[in-house]
């Protein structure tokens, strides 16, 4: 699984003119699936976005994580960032996880993440969205599940 994380102030996600979800501060999660992710994958993902401290301390440093801040994230599923580039100047995305695989280990991520208290919405998955979100510092976190060693 590949994430881009994003630390917010606020954010929402809009599918046909009416909002999906909106959360306050904390982080938007563009999340794509990729061919051959597997739980083990969703669960080590959704742990390092919990946990990780990347939101500032009374002295600005990165030694608070999303808990300690009472923040939420906003989770939008993103197959694109599974796109290949090497050739020619169409992207390919035959390493994307099929829609029926990458719904369910998107909503997996979901549910793990509120299994830890966290609150989370969510975009509709395969709908055009319209993600709006105002970056805080801005921090932006890539995390890839394969390059875990």
């Amino acid at each position: 699984m590949k994430a881009v994380i994003q630390r917010v102030r606020h954010a929402s996600v809009v599918v046909g003119g009416e909002t999906v979800g909106s959360i306050g501060p904390g982080l938007v999660v563009l999340l794509g699936a990729a061919r051959g992710d597997s739980e083990d994958d969703v669960r080590w993902i959704a742990r390092k976005m919990a946990e990780m401290r990347i939101f500032s301390d009374a002295e600005g440093k990165f030694n608070l994580g999303l808990s300690d801040v009472g923040g939420a994230i906003l989770l939008v599923s993103q197959f694109t960032l599974l796109a290949d580039t090497r050739k020619g100047r169409r992207p390919s995305f035959l390493d994307a996880a099929v829609p029926d695989e990458a719904e369910m280990l998107v909503n997996l991520c979901a549910q793990y993440l509120r299994e830890m208290d966290i609150q989370v919405e969510t975009g509709r998955f395969g709908a055009h969205m319209e993600v709006s979100l105002l970056n805080d510092g801005p921090v932006t976190i890539l995390l890839d599940s394969r390059d875990r060693a």
